[in-house]
């Protein structure tokens, strides 16, 4: 991420767009402007067509941080088509069927499909589209959960000057994860508790005043207007006058989404702290065996018949690569990509075997870009990712990555994958990318709140908050993280790729970083009002993404 930095710029008024003799990139001319800090504020509240856009937005023309997406298109790319890119989406699948996504899923043309045989001699039976690492597996272990898990027996009852200097190493491993199972574990028994608690609390209350008024659907007014005579009536009219006047809707609305959270709540104690769970067993491989390659299976939407556990890979899918213009659902950032399909992310955390087979395949089978929506603060096999991002970068493929929704500096605290971290901040390729979250406020609330930052360890930042992309069986819908950041700039990556095919990886990431827009602005960090920093100093580049920007500086450098 130590990469020179030109100084920002954004084209203004209209792009003189000249046809270029025997190529499908437009040649550009731009006349740049030099200081945003002068664009007004948004004031007003986005519209619904504004918030589902808004990451394609023009910060000078709309006053809202997208990443001039649409202006790109009617200015600079207009009708040209360039050349197909391949994006890998390493997550938890993606729903193929989707109707705006099933035109630009990746078919591996070397392989006849449902013959039981590896055509293409790749190592992969019958996989179409690609490949299934996690076979009928879906929940899963939180990698702390699996290292305490496995060493438990080994030292619960050791003091710790007891252990042998040779084990001294994974012994602190087993103490760190421990105490992080500690804590995660009762904080969300914690949470639950407290949440079913309030739901009863709520029920009561809305029975009993549901009675007096005559029906469950009262409104806050209706609330406020009912006599309470007794003191058992005021307590559940005052309860009940507090909860509506915080959440929107009914009660009987609130309580239902007291009950998601419940659910949540009950799934990560059924799964990601349960030390009974051996969710492994249904893939049937050795995960401490990078040669034991033989697992998994080419249904890249995974076992679920409802499809539910494909929302995160499906929603990254969409922000990419949702048909463009085809007058359904959205329009993802890139037009001429195909998403290749590697289920590998479960509900829960990763393997390290599965994410280092997952990008060397994507790498041997064509993708140029590969999004990498996930991340843990745990490892046990860190150097066979790292190898396997560097066999990416010897190949040309870019990485995009995303930082991480806990509000933490990374310069600080590491977390996996990376290409560096705070005790060997030396990059170990240059064809990783890592993105942190921009919100829709232009101003103070920049930043997403639960976006992580920093100085050397993240590169850009891009839109993450409340994103509109494809979900599951024909859906749309509104999720946020870095998660949905990173494939906004492999879109971005895919479009410079598709017009500018022979920059290589580590030129791309330079043209995302170096043309993006910076900010003098100082921010909220981390969603806490009194943690504030310049917007320039929370990244490598101190820039937002702008794909404007970036097709006029992929043109200069590719001349």
């Amino acid at each position: 991420m130590k990469i020179p930095i030109y100084r920002p710029f954004l084209a203004a008024g209209m792009a003189a767009i000249l046809a270029a003799c025997g190529s499908s990139a437009p040649a550009i001319v731009s006349t740049p402007i030099e200081n945003i800090d002068e664009t007004p504020l948004k004031v007003s509240e986005l519209t619904d067509v504004e918030l589902k856009g808004w990451g394609g937005a023009d910060l000078v023309s709309d006053t809202i941080p997208g990443m001039s997406v649409q202006k790109a298109y009617s200015e600079i790319i207009k009708n040209n088509k360039g050349k197909k890119v391949i994006v890998a989406v390493i997550d938890s699948g993606v729903d193929i069927e989707h109707e705006d996504l099933d035109g630009v899923i990746w078919t591996n043309e070397d392989e006849k499909p449902n013959n039981n045989r590896d055509d293409d001699n790749n190592g992969y039976v019958d996989d179409i589209h690609g490949w299934n690492f996690l076979g009928d597996a879906v929940e899963e272990n939180l990698e702390y959960t699996r290292i305490y898990k496995k060493l438990k027996s080994k030292y619960s009852s050791i003091p710790a000057g007891a252990v042998k200097p040779e084990n001294q190493e994974e012994f602190e491993l087993y103490q760190r994860a421990k105490a992080e199972y500690d804590k995660e574990y009762n904080e969300t028994l914690g949470m639950k508790n407290q949440y079913e608690g309030i739901v009863q609390q709520l029920k009561v209350s809305h029975e009993a005043v549901s009675a007096k008024i005559g029906k469950e659907d009262y409104t806050l007014e209706e609330l406020r207007n009912m006599e309470a005579t007794s003191e058992e009536m005021q307590q559940y009219k005052g309860f009940l006058s507090q909860v509506m006047s915080n959440v929107k809707g009914t009660i009987p609305d609130a309580i239902s989404q007291l009950q998601e959270a419940i659910d949540y709540f009950d799934g990560r104690l059924s799964s990601h702290f349960n030390l009974d769970l051996d969710a492994r067993a249904a893939v049937g491989d050795d995960v401490d065996d990078i040669t034991d390659t033989d697992y998994g299976n080419a249904n890249v939407m995974g076992p679920t018949p409802d499809k539910e556990d494909l929302k995160h890979g499906t929603h990254v899918a969409g922000i990419i690569a949702a048909e463009r213009d085809n007058k359904i659902g959205l329009n993802g950032v890139a037009n001429n990509v195909e998403i290749m399909v590697l289920r590998a992310v479960p509900d829960g955390d990763e393997y390290d075997k599965d994410i280092a087979l997952a990008i060397r395949y994507a790498v041997d089978n064509g993708a140029s870009i590969i999004n990498t929506s996930f991340g843990k603060y745990f490892s046990t096999h860190p150097q066979w990712v790292r190898d396997a991002i560097k066999y990416a970068d010897d190949n040309d493929v870019l990485i995009v990555n995303a930082a991480g929704n806990e509000g933490l500096n990374l310069d600080e605290n590491a977390v996996y994958p990376n290409d560096q971290d705070p005790e060997n901040p030396s990059e170990i390729s240059d064809n990783f990318l890592t993105v942190g979250a921009l919100n829709y406020e232009y101003g103070s609330g920049l930043i997403a709140g639960f976006s992580n930052y920093g100085k050397t360890n993240v590169d850009v930042f891009a839109p993450g908050t409340k994103i509109w992309s494809t979900t599951p069986n024909n859906e749309y819908e509104y999720l946020q993280g870095t998660s949905m950041a990173a494939p906004a700039v492999a879109g971005v990556a895919a479009v410079i790729r598709s017009f500018y095919p022979k920059l290589t990886d580590d030129q791309v990431k330079r043209v995302i970083m170096e043309s993006g827009l910076t900010s003098n602005a100082t921010v909220i960090i981390g969603g806490d009002p009194s943690n504030t920093m310049k917007f320039n100093q929370l990244s490598t580049s101190g820039k937002m993404v702008n794909l404007y920007n970036a097709l006029i500086l992929a043109d200069k450098l590719s001349k």
